[in-house]
């Protein structure tokens, strides 16, 4: 596998190749690479992540699916304009999806998994006060852990599934907004959110339903109040929907 800047081959499995296209296109979108109207063009962009049309054709049905691009007649995928307004719109059915998911799953997932994961944080809180290479990618990955955890221990299918769904769009927020933090040398963010983790986490080993949906109600909201620090609106500088460019005639120019 490999990020579409080192120009290679995605050499995963059909549906992880599709997962890392949306992933790579939503990043691109939270820093400002890819403008609001810009044109995205399907060769080009199998081009570029070395793969048949096909994974890119079913990566911008998702992205239609999440609200980033628009696929209109004639014209193909186009992104969307994506103010804050409606990051909070989507942060707050999230922090409804999570809290019910976290009342269903307490009493239902192994003490054996939520103490690993006890001990992953704790362990990610000494880190964080120097944080070092690969802090990042752990960090995101226990984050991960945890959410895919709970939802996996829900029972109940549909909502599990939605989450599922959303998952990609809001670890891109995350992703993007860790990203900042380590540049600006934030790591109170990141010990804040290993205590917000440690708290469910405790809470659900407790088999306490209400201190688990509020310590999951608070971690949502911190995020979200994060995430407005450091995404800017998308788009607000790029070119409008009638003016829209394709990426690699772009990429061209700058080079």
């Amino acid at each position: 596998m490999s990020t579409p800047d080192g120009n290679k081959s995605l050499k995963c499995d059909h549906g992880l190749r599709r997962r890392v296209i949306v992933q790579s296109l939503l990043v691109e979108v939270f820093q400002g690479r890819l403008r609001a109207g810009q044109h995205l063009v399907t060769q080009e962009l199998a081009d570029r992540f070395g793969v048949s049309p096909t994974p890119i054709r079913e990566a911008l049905v998702a992205l239609e699916g999440i609200g980033i691009v628009d696929l209109l007649p004639n014209r193909g995928a186009v992104i969307r304009r994506v103010t804050m307004e409606e990051v909070g719109e989507i942060c707050q059915v999230r922090r409804v999806l999570e809290c019910e998911a976290t009342r269903s799953a307490c009493g239902w997932i192994a003490p054996a998994d939520l103490r690993a994961l006890a001990a992953a944080l704790k362990d990610l809180l000494v880190k964080a006060k120097s944080p070092g290479p690969g802090f990042l990618d752990e960090a995101g990955a226990v984050d991960s852990r945890l959410h895919d955890l709970i939802a996996s221990s829900c029972r109940n299918g549909f909502l599990a599934h939605e989450l599922g769904r959303l998952k990609i769009l809001f670890r891109a927020f995350r992703d993007v907004t860790y990203a900042r933090d380590e540049s600006r040398f934030s790591s109170g963010r990141f010990e804040a959110e290993a205590h917000e983790h440690l708290a469910i986490v405790e809470a659900l080993l407790a088999e306490d339903r209400k201190a688990s949906v509020r310590a999951m109600s608070r971690h949502i909201r911190m995020s979200v109040e994060n995430w407005s620090r450091t995404l800017p609106d998308v788009g607000n500088a790029g070119p409008t929907a009638t003016t829209a460019e394709p990426v690699k005639s772009r990429s061209k120019r700058r080079a």
